[in-house]
């Protein structure tokens, strides 16, 4: 994986929301994840996002960590917006602060495989690895133009770092 540090500002995203961990995500009977991509996706819902800032680009953002990767967080999945204004109800509203992150851009590969090695090897890293602490405010994967071929996606993953 590539990665590179670097600065991004506040974000406003609308996106639907599920609290889960990543224990819960590894048993079947306990994950929520795919089950709101495929409410999202199956639905089309990101058309009814208004002030969409780059439609199509969608994104998967953990935060409202619990403690660290361990423990419960919030996930969203939406969209990037310019305001709230008119956000479809079943929607929540995010701000993410602007903050330092480490984007590591997945190689080419089938999805959700190359999602999940790229955390994996991600969890396994330590802040040497990282340049800085995790800050745990917000991290997500930007998905876009790059995965409309699932079988041959590329992802970017941004890990919020502490200033």
């Amino acid at each position: 994986m590539q990665k590179i540090t670097l600065q991004k500002p506040e974000m406003m995203v609308t996106a639907l929301k599920t609290r889960t961990s990543n224990a819960a995500e590894f048993n079947p009977e306990t994950a929520k994840i795919g089950a709101l991509m495929g409410v999202y996706f199956g639905g089309g819902l990101s058309q009814k996002i208004q002030n969409r800032k780059n439609p199509g680009v969608t994104l998967s953002i953990y935060t409202e960590y619990e403690s660290d990767h361990t423990g419960p967080y919030t996930y969203y999945l939406g969209e990037e917006t310019a305001s709230f204004d008119s956000a479809p109800e079943t929607f929540s509203s995010l701000t993410i602060p602007g903050q330092t992150y480490l984007k590591f851009t997945t190689h080419p590969g089938s999805l959700p495989e190359i999602v999940i090695d790229a955390w994996q090897k991600i969890w396994a890293m330590t802040p040497q690895d990282f340049g800085a602490q995790r800050s745990y405010i917000a991290d997500f994967e930007l998905y876009d133009a790059r995965c409309a071929d699932p079988s041959n996606a590329i992802v970017d993953i941004y890990i919020g770092l502490k200033s």
